[in-house]
């Protein structure tokens, strides 16, 4: 049978391809941009004859509908990272949450930890081959795909066509959808004055020839806003977002001195608007793989000058990191945070950077915490933590003392909080009577 003849033979209504999913099931939903609506809400309507199905998936976009509470006995959400559209679940304890490194995720998957009986995600119209890609969200889910008994497709023909590891042939799937419909969109969120300055800062660690790896945020697109005059910057990602285009069309970021895949900007998946999707579309100098790949901090270590930049919740006076929770409330996830970091620190001239405001609540709160808060997790060790830059300076801690951090991170929080950080830093014996008169003083960088 030719290609050509099994996708006609596959292709079905969404209600019609849903109809494989039995309860007792565990589905993958593609995250992200990429987020299969017509699927999602397909599956959504058979709620009435399923129970104990599983969603497993990272941020997925639009209305997750599966996690109000009329769907509670036919399905339950598993979130490897946790998206605003179940965020409210997770904390009710109506969906779970599973902390892990993303470059791991993809192992669950093949070893059995988590076997998957379907995925849903969204592709490409075939091209004269038979191979569809997976246009802005090859993430995780191309290798879901691999190892899943039933693999449903919503073949959009809006779905930009990317370059790289991200296709998939029309004979390893089982359904197809047909569907014609903008993606869904991530807007970049505007730069502050305070996220300019903390991007300043973070800037003056970033060399000509860097390879950027870069989350979305103010900060993020602050840091970018700053490199204007850079010249050669790569990008080797989990993903990115509209910021980057300007740099490429200025002819700042081109890859050309990347030692690992030269002239290529890798990701594995994209976050933006139909502006980026249009750059990306067809678009040679993009280079997307499985986050398996993009995040393995050993891939990563092989670019020369990387220089990581991520973000933090609090940050504690012995350099540990909470990204991931409020408290004992997850929030978000581990993410690629630690696969960067430590690839970051194994890089030729590498540059592993958590980068944050000082304050948080309007200023009344200190992000630079004597200890973290009761509960809150870890997600990044006090021995893997390089630099931490804020608003107020960079605080270089990797091989340093508890004294030294202590110094280095108090001088960079905010003046007013500076004293009971001190008072603290004191009582816990990191400074004594002559160090502590220094922490004020302590210049960081």
């Amino acid at each position: 049978m030719s290609w050509q003849d099994r996708y006609r033979r596959i292709t079905l209504s969404a209600d019609a391809a849903l109809a494989f999913v039995e309860s007792g099931h565990r589905i993958y939903i593609q995250p992200g941009c990429a987020t299969p609506e017509t699927l999602v809400r397909a599956l959504v309507r058979r709620a009435p004859e399923l129970e104990d199905v599983e969603l497993v998936h990272m941020a997925t976009f639009g209305d997750a509908e599966y996690v109000r509470p009329e769907y509670a006995t036919s399905f339950r959400t598993n979130s490897l990272f946790i998206g605003g559209n179940v965020r409210q679940a997770v904390a009710r304890g109506e969906a779970d949450y599973t902390p892990i490194f993303l470059s791991e995720i993809e192992r669950l998957f093949q070893d059995g930890s988590l076997p998957l009986d379907g995925v849903l995600l969204q592709a490409t119209p075939p091209d004269d081959h038979g191979y569809m890609s997976l246009g802005v969200g090859v993430d995780c889910t191309l290798n879901a795909a691999r190892n899943a008994r039933y693999v449903i497709v919503e073949v959009n023909d809006q779905m930009p066509r990317t370059h790289g590891d991200t296709f998939l042939h029309v004979s390893e799937v089982t359904a197809v959808v047909e569907t014609s419909h903008p993606l869904l969109e991530m807007p970049p969120e505007p730069f502050t004055s305070l996220h300019e300055r903390i991007a300043k800062n973070v800037a003056k660690l970033i060399p000509d020839g860097a390879v950027l790896q870069l989350g979305i945020g103010g900060i993020p697109n602050a840091v970018l806003h700053c490199l204007g005059g850079r010249r050669d910057l790569g990008l080797h990602t989990e993903m990115f977002s509209d910021g980057v285009i300007d740099l490429i069309e200025s002819g700042v970021m081109n890859g050309r001195r990347k030692n690992l895949h030269p002239g290529k900007l890798v990701a594995g998946f994209v976050l933006g608007t139909e502006r980026l999707f249009r750059f990306v579309h067809d678009n040679p100098l993009f280079e997307f793989h499985p986050i398996s790949y993009t995040n393995d901090p050993f891939i990563i270590a092989q670019n020369d000058r990387m220089v990581a930049i991520n973000s933090a919740l609090e940050v504690d006076l012995t350099g540990q990191v909470c990204a991931d929770s409020i408290g004992p409330l997850p929030y978000s996830g581990f993410g690629g945070q630690v696969d960067f970091i430590r690839g970051a620190a194994r890089s030729r001239g590498g540059m592993p950077i958590i980068a944050l405001p000082s304050t948080a609540k309007n200023g009344t709160v200190s992000r630079i915490k004597p200890m973290l808060t009761p509960g809150a997790g870890v997600v990044t060790s006090r021995a893997d933590v390089h630099y931490v830059v804020t608003e107020h300076g960079i605080a270089h801690l990797h091989g340093k003392t508890l004294r030294q951090r202590a110094e280095a991170l108090i001088a960079i929080a905010d003046p007013k909080f500076r004293p009971e950080l001190e008072d603290f830093a004191r009582q816990a014996g990191f400074l004594n009577a002559r160090t502590s008169s220094r922490a004020a003083k302590f210049t960081s960088f």
